[in-house]
């Protein structure tokens, strides 16, 4: 005769906060091993892992091929079999093919067996996600799974955002807790907006919930990880870090009104500058390193975004691991010089000097006969630029040195660039960074140094690169507001049209100058063939250049109203 095992009081779910990266499966698995032991040796009952993470996510068309989608399988199937120790059972995320299509899935193990598997209901398709693409919805939806007398609630990721009824119907069902998988990626104040769905589900369903979230870079995505907990009186129970990996045990005790967490960290979650910073911090590190890049190099032009950059390449991946390159011409200013040194020593990393003056003169000199009675302008300014490109792309392959390439949003979004020249480069980690917001992160960094951060302390970005008016120094006492607005009004303008998709009228009616909203407009749109050309850059923003934001760039629309 069986003996019939009572539900428990208490339960103790490790949260597996963790860094994937897509396609490594067995690197994945390893990481969920290790996990899964350190669980065990905190006296963990289960451990909840993030969205698809034997995969990593998002894998994209990755899970289009078959061979893949078996290798995951046999990966989830053997980390079942760890369970049969009878430590923590396991809830992960993997890809699924089953008669009923391709599923973004769940699975749970216990026992040494798989013991249950849930399918995502909504799958998003609005900006940087497109599941429809490659996954079919769960054909029906979830009940909860039996876990040592625990009914678990499952919901993965997008299932709690919408209002599809998903946590609505576990709760009819029987499920006691929700337990939430995530790939939800950073921008500004995202915290704030997951604790509000979360908030949401809750009060619907009356049941707690634990959200688990991925942490990591993925190409321009950033995942911020800050898991939580929210219990059914609508508190917060729960919060760990934000940026950082960590392997959290929560304590959850049950009474006459259900389960609650009643244990666990509760980290302070960064605000502004200091969480945009980090941000662009894990793209850049996670990009250099999941891409096996050794080092970077990046062109030093005593300005601030090329110094915001370096303090970003030093604070990720240590001073030994950037070259800062100064490439001066004639129109380079000692300022400038001086500051490019100047913030380079400051950090700690190799700089070095190459001038431009003989490739230029070179370039003018074989096309002098055909240039010949036309009048000098912008196409010998790009030589310039050009040049740099050329000769960081050769340090680049000389050295396997990914380049780093150093354009703020503003400039991109005008075109106030120049193909195969400053834009050259493997990532941009202030892409979607307005010049006003490089500022504010070159302040902060000089008065702070992030967690896990490997720079120095103290003023790495010399004042004299934050106070002097911005130059591209091509030609005689050049300035950015020779041919741009002032960019605070620049920026307003540009947020107004890319973030709000507002109408001229609308940005007019906010004090802006309306023949200066047009040409704003106009350019924006004549630049999209070179954003199409440019390197991925961290998405810090709610709508980026690329996943988020996708104009033709063929179109004669302008906003006349």
């Amino acid at each position: 005769m069986t003996k019939k095992t009572s539900a428990p009081e208490i339960l103790r779910i490790a949260v597996a906060q963790l860094n994937p990266t897509v396609g490594d499966i067995a690197g994945n698995l390893a990481k969920a091993r290790e996990a899964r032991a350190d669980a065990a040796r905190q006296g963990a009952d289960i451990v909840l892992f993030t969205e698809l993470f034997i995969v990593g996510y998002p894998p994209e068309d990755l899970v289009l091929k078959p061979a893949l989608l078996a290798a995951c399988e046999r990966a989830v199937e053997d980390l079942a079999k760890d369970t049969a120790d009878g430590g923590p059972g396991v809830i992960i995320g993997t890809p699924l093919k089953r008669k009923t299509g391709t599923h973004n899935s769940v699975m749970v193990l216990d026992g040494g067996k798989i013991i249950a598997e849930r399918y995502k209901v909504d799958l998003p398709n609005y900006g940087e996600f497109d599941e429809k693409r490659v996954f079919q919805p769960g054909p029906d939806m979830p009940g909860p799974v039996n876990f040592r007398g625990v009914r678990l609630g499952l919901p993965i990721c997008e299932d709690i955002w919408n209002d599809m009824a998903v946590c609505e119907t576990l709760a009819e069902s029987g499920a006691e807790l929700l337990l939430v998988m995530n790939g939800s990626p950073y921008y500004r104040g995202k915290v704030d907006i997951r604790h509000q769905v979360a908030i949401r589900q809750v009060i619907e369903s009356g049941l707690p919930l634990l959200f688990a979230n991925q942490l990591g870079g993925q190409d321009e995505l950033i995942f911020d990880g800050a898991s939580f907990a929210i219990n059914a009186d609508k508190t917060l129970a729960m919060q760990m870090s934000q940026f950082e990996e960590q392997l959290s045990v929560t304590t959850w005790k049950r009474s006459a009104e259900g389960w609650a967490c009643t244990g666990g960290p509760m980290s302070k979650i960064p605000e502004k500058e200091e969480a945009d910073y980090r941000a662009c911090m894990l793209g850049l590190r996670d990009y250099v390193n999941k891409n096996g890049f050794k080092n970077v190099v990046l062109g030093m032009s005593g300005g601030i975004d090329s110094a915001i950059c370096a303090a970003l390449a030093v604070d990720a991946l240590g001073e030994e691991r950037l070259r800062a390159v100064m490439m001066p011409y004639r129109y380079t200013s000692k300022d400038s010089l001086k500051d490019a040194e100047d913030c380079a020593r400051a950090l700690g990393c190799r700089y070095d000097i190459v001038p431009i003056f003989e490739p230029v003169e070179g370039f003018l000199h074989a096309l002098e006969q055909m240039f010949e009675g036309t009048k000098e302008g912008i196409t010998e300014e790009n030589l310039q630029s050009r040049a740099r490109g050329t000769i960081l792309m050769a340090i680049s392959n000389k050295f396997g040195s990914m380049v780093v390439t150093t354009g703020n949003k503003s400039e991109m979004s005008v075109g106030y660039a120049t193909l195969y020249g400053d834009m050259n480069g493997g990532f941009n980690p202030i892409k979607d960074l307005y010049k006003m917001q490089v500022y504010a992160l070159a302040r902060w960094r000089n008065g702070h140094v992030p967690p896990t951060a490997l720079g120095p302390s103290g003023e790495v970005i010399p004042a004299n690169i934050i106070d002097k008016a911005p130059s591209a120094e091509l030609r005689e006492n050049q300035t950015d507001q020779d041919s741009l607005p002032p960019y605070p009004v620049l920026d307003d303008i540009l947020e107004c049209l890319v973030e709000n998709e507002m109408g001229v009228d609308d940005i007019v009616a906010r004090g802006h100058d309306r023949d200066t909203v047009h040409r704003i407009e106009h350019l924006l749109y004549i630049a999209e063939y070179k954003r199409r050309q440019s390197a991925p850059g961290v998405k810090i923003t709610k709508k980026n250049f690329g996943r988020d934001r996708r104009y033709p760039i063929t179109n004669r629309y302008r906003d006349r109203g």
